[in-house]
């Protein structure tokens, strides 16, 4: 309910969290485009299937924590 304050209710619910969260979700879109570029740039995979693989496993590792 309002309480006078009329800006209360667009404010995110917790400011530390929400931005933990955006900073943690912009370093891991970082550090997959830097791997996929690695793995490009090196030939770290034998064919394209390989490079994929690892791109893949890479990508479920760094998001499964």
């Amino acid at each position: 309910m309002a309480d006078g304050n009329f800006n209360r209710n667009i404010l995110p619910y917790n400011n530390y969290r929400s931005g933990l969260r955006a900073g943690r979700s912009s370093e891991r879109a970082r550090a997959m485009k830097i791997f996929e570029e690695m793995v490009r740039e090196e030939h770290l995979g034998k064919d394209a299937d390989e490079a994929e693989r690892l791109i893949r496993e890479f990508r479920e590792r760094l998001f499964s924590e």
